[in-house]
């Protein structure tokens, strides 16, 4: 019997040694193989955590002027710019653990497999923060073993190269919260208006608990289900203590204003402005259509919402509502290039071709300051002399001709100068000019103002028959406001990838490319549209819009039968409009043919109604004479009229006007009596 129990124990302590032993064995092999796979995913380095965000777009504010998101609201923001309510709250709810495990918490796994054998179903899940923010980053929701293999090395591949940290703000930023909502900031402006690192206890608690379910626990589906899942939250909180009884109590009772369903989609701002930054994010910047719609960039704009906002008013206030005439309109900073407002058409829901950066028209007249700042380069001066009557031109050694028509067939019949020729816009002046530099000078300086489309070299090209972009105008006149340097038309001044990387900034550097003194002579020439003592056989171009103007604009208008043009600017502020019919259409209505002017006038008193206003400085090669506007010679105190008129110094005219002056057999007779002495007719007046 004795023998029988020891050869009982033998056995028994055979089996527990050997037993022993496995398990030994098994648990240095797992310890090995854990280890092993911790040291791959450390050799490997971390998984590419290409996320899908929102692209937010900002003014020069800082303003959210729009976003792209391909219909998902997804906000990246960094850890401390998130409610530690709303942190506490999603860790007591979804992984208690969170910071003491190595990405599976064992406890968790082997209770809900318990709970699901006894339920014979799945009721619970043992997944940590960091498996689920490996799914929601690499993987479907597909309930197989091999996504669940994925997902496990996924999830030691992000504990051993990320902080608990990094893996927190990552899973905060990605967690879909229902509604087309992903992430923390955009979820929490969804359902409450504010940003993240507002929320109150209640607010985080309500959100924090949506992640479980968002069908089942979004307030706008089920306020019931998503206030019992807050209960459990701030119970949870209060365990770990988190909270006190009290926080819970007041925060289970606070009354939370939601807002997302009752939120309109806001209009959009400066629509055909933000598609030119789209443009040159691809384009220019040379970024993919994926990571300009969902790579969470943050692209810095020039736009000015104030500017924006008064340019959309002109256009809706002057632009007549019975009217389908097409309009677009630019405002540039001439120092910078900033675009600071862009309109591309009058409804960017009915349209949405921009017109203002597309489209190729006529500039007519406005064509003619580059002509005339080549002419002042080669010779001319402002008191330059041409005849101005109807007139055919030969060219191309004589086999064609070309009849240019001054507006209504009005001419001075006579010389004028260029100073007047320029303010009247005198079309046979231009063409005149033209041919005596050679056709090919407008097209040589339409490229050194920065006009890229092609300049024909034939006489019409002087009245402005090439086809150009007003974005190419407006940067034209650019280089003449900010006194001769290059300028490049700029729309964005920054882009921030969604790890806080700048990825492009705009160092455009400006150099000198025109004369600084002809470039003041040009400048001061084109305030003369603004100025009636210029007017001739015809009144200034700008005279219509005179009485509304306050500070001391140049510019030039300009007119063909399908176009409408007006371009004006100050040392600080450049703006173009167009005004025209889409088909070429001819403009015939008055009214419409004023919508250009009035816009400019209108937009430029606005804008710039809380600035002092600059005007051009003198350089030091000009100088300052009075002439007689209509002769272009030194005035005279006879002279009716007279404006101070800038030449290049040495180019000044020498001779004075003496049309005015009154010679002798003009002078009325003297009588007798004015012959005598003062004191003789006072006593005479006294008898």
């Amino acid at each position: 019997m004795e023998l029988s129990i020891n050869e009982h124990l033998k056995k028994t302590w055979k089996y527990i040694k050997t037993t022993s032993f496995i398990a030994s064995l098994l648990v240095i092999v797992i310890f090995f193989l854990i280890t092993g796979i911790y040291t791959t995913a450390k050799f490997f380095g971390p998984p590419p955590l290409e996320v899908p965000q929102t692209t937010v777009y900002y003014a020069n504010d800082g303003q959210i002027i729009g976003e792209t998101s391909n219909g998902q609201k997804r906000y990246w923001v960094d850890l401390q710019d998130i409610s530690p309510h709303l942190i506490r709250g999603t860790i007591a709810i979804e992984d208690k653990r969170f910071y003491s495990h190595i990405g599976f918490d064992i406890k968790r796994i082997i209770g809900a497999l318990l709970a699901d054998l006894k339920a014979l179903a799945k009721v619970q899940g043992g997944s940590t923060i960091t498996q689920q923010y490996a799914r929601n980053l690499f993987l479907s929701h597909e309930k197989t073993w091999k996504r669940k293999i994925k997902e496990a090395v996924y999830t030691v591949r992000l504990e051993t190269n990320y902080s608990k940290s990094e893996i927190l703000e990552g899973y905060l930023n990605t967690i879909y919260y229902g509604h087309g909502v992903y992430g923390v900031e955009a979820a929490s402006h969804y359902y409450f208006g504010k940003s993240a690192k507002d929320l109150t206890l209640a607010e985080a608690t309500l959100l924090a608990g949506i992640p479980k379910g968002p069908s089942h626990y979004s307030p706008f589906l089920s306020m019931e289900n998503a206030k019992k899942r807050q209960q459990l939250i701030l119970s949870e909180m209060k365990k770990i203590g988190w909270i006190t009884e009290h926080e819970a109590e007041i925060a289970a009772k606070e009354d939370i204003q939601l807002i997302g369903l009752q939120t309109e989609a806001p209009e959009p701002i400066a629509p055909y402005f933000q598609d030119v930054v789209r443009f040159e994010l691809k384009n220019k910047i040379g970024l993919d259509d994926r990571t300009i719609a969902l790579g969470g960039l943050k692209v810095y704009t020039t736009l000015d919402p104030h500017m924006q906002t008064i340019a959309e008013h002109t256009f809706t206030n002057i632009i007549a509502n019975d009217s389908d005439i097409q309009a677009a309109f630019i405002a540039m900073d001439p120092e910078t290039g900033y675009v600071k407002a862009l309109i591309g058409g009058r409804d960017y829901r009915e349209s949405p071709f921009n017109r203002a950066v597309q489209a190729k028209r006529q500039p007519g007249s406005t064509i003619k300051p580059i002509l005339y700042y080549a002419a002042l380069e080669k010779g001319y001066t402002p008191s330059t002399l041409l005849r101005s009557e109807k007139t055919t031109f030969h060219y191309d050694d004589g086999r064609k001709t070309y009849t240019p028509h001054n507006f209504n067939d009005n001419y001075a019949e006579g010389e004028i100068t260029l100073a007047q020729a320029l303010a009247l816009s005198d079309n046979v002046y231009a063409v005149k000019t033209h041919l005596f530099l050679g056709m090919d000078t407008l097209a040589e300086y339409g490229k050194k103002f920065g006009i890229t489309s092609k300049i024909e070299k034939v006489p019409s090209a002087a009245l402005g028959t090439s086809n150009v972009r007003l974005i190419e105008m407006a940067n034209a006149y650019s280089h003449l406001a900010n006194g001769g340097m290059s300028v490049e038309p700029v729309f964005i001044t920054k882009v921030v990838d969604y790890e806080g990387n700048v990825i492009y900034e705009n160092e455009q550097e400006n150099q000198r490319v025109m004369n600084p003194d002809v470039t003041f002579v040009i400048n001061h020439l084109l305030t003369g549209i603004f100025d009636p003592r210029l007017n001739g056989y015809a009144s200034v171009t700008g005279q219509s819009i005179i009485h509304q103007l306050s500070n001391v604009y140049a510019g030039k208008s300009g007119t063909t039968n399908t176009d409408s043009w007006m371009i004006g600017y100050t040392p600080t502020l450049v703006a173009a409009v167009w005004t025209g019919y889409d088909q070429g259409k001819q403009i015939t209505k008055t009214i419409e043919k004023q919508f250009a002017k009035q816009i400019w006038a209108t937009f430029m008193e606005q804008a710039l109604e809380n600035e002092r206003v600059g005007e051009f400085k003198p350089t030091e090669g000009v100088i300052g004479v009075n002439i007689d506007p209509k002769n272009g010679l030194l005035a005279t105190e006879h002279c009716p009229i007279k404006r101070y008129t800038y030449f290049l110094e040495g180019t000044e005219p020498n001779e004075y006007c003496i049309e005015h002056i009154p010679w002798e057999e003009d002078v009325p007779e003297t009588t007798e009596n004015e012959k005598k002495p003062w004191y003789k007719r006072l006593f005479d007046w006294f008898r």
